[in-house]
C-alpha cells in the first residue's frame, strides 16, 4: 500500500514515516494542502493534518472528495465535537485526535482500505453503452462497428464517460483523470477535446452537458 501523509511538522511527520514504514507500507510526505491536491492519485490512502500552511485541511478535504474517493483519515490536534463531526461529514473516513497511538493508526488505515476494497469492483476489460464499445485493454473505440480515430486524451475522456454512464462526471473528476489536477487552468483543453470527441462519435445528445457541474453519458 502506498500512503501520502499530509503533515507540515516535521517531528510528526517523521513519526507516521517510521509507522508506515514498520507495517511494510510505502509512503510520500507532502507538507501543504496544493501538494496534496497534486500527489493524491498514487496513493491508496491519505493521512490528512488539518492544520496546514497554505490552507485549511478541510478545504483540502472537500476537494479531494470532489474528485476521488480513496481513503481519507484526519490527523489533528482539534478535538472539540464540532471539528470532527465537520470532518467526518465532509469526506473523512476516519477521524484521529494527536497525539495518536501508532498502533491504533495502522489498524485504523487497515480497517478503512478493508472498506474500501470490499465496497470495489472489478474494473470490466470492454465498456458498452448501446453502440459504443471501448475496448480498454487494446484502447480501441467503436461505434457500431465503426473504429473511431480517437488521440490518446479523447479515448481517456471518453473511457471515463462511458465507465460513469448515467452518472454525471464533473468536470473537476475529469480534469483530474486526465490532468492529474482538477483546480488548475485546464478547463479550455477540456472543451477542446470534448468538441472533438463529440464531433468523431457522430452521435446527438450522446454525452449531455450538465449545466455548471459536468457531463453525462446517456444509457440507451
Amino acid at each position: 500500500m502506498h500512503v501520502l501523509i499530509v503533515e507540515d511538522d516535521d517531528a510528526m511527520a517523521s513519526a507516521l514515516s517510521a509507522a508506515v514504514a514498520s507495517a511494510g507500507h510505502k509512503h510520500t510526505r507532502v507538507s501543504r494542502g496544493e501538494d496534496a491536491l497534486l500527489a493524491h492519485r498514487q496513493h491508496e490512502v491519505i493521512l490528512l493534518d488539518l492544520g496546514l500552511p497554505d490552507m485549511d485541511g478541510l478545504d483540502v478535504l472537500r476537494k479531494l472528495r470532489q474528485v476521488t474517493q480513496i481513503p481519507i483519515l484526519i490527523l489533528t490536534a482539534r478535538d472539540d465535537e464540532r471539528s470532527v463531526v465537520l470532518g467526518l461529514r465532509s469526506g473523512a473516513d476516519d477521524y484521529l485526535v494527536k497525539p495518536v497511538k501508532l498502533v491504533e493508526l495502522l489498524a485504523r488505515i487497515e480497517a478503512v482500505t478493508r472498506r474500501s476494497s470490499r465496497s470495489g469492483q472489478e474494473a470490466p476489460h470492454t465498456i458498452v453503452v448501446g453502440d459504443l464499445a471501448v475496448d480498454l485493454d487494446r484502447r480501441i473505440a467503436s461505434v457500431g462497428g465503426r473504429q473511431l480515430a480517437l488521440t490518446a486524451t479523447e479515448f481517456d475522456l471518453l473511457s471515463l464517460l462511458a465507465r460513469n454512464a448515467g452518472s454525471v462526471v464533473t468536470r473537476e473528476q475529469i480534469l483530474d483523470a486526465l490532468w492529474g489536477d482538477a483546480f488548475v487552468a485546464h478547463s479550455r483543453s477540456l472543451d477542446v477535446h470534448l468538441t472533438g470527441l463529440r464531433s468523431k462519435l457522430q452521435l446527438p445528445g450522446f454525452i449531455i452537458n450538465v449545466r455548471g457541474v459536468g457531463y453525462r453519458v446517456e444509457q440507451p
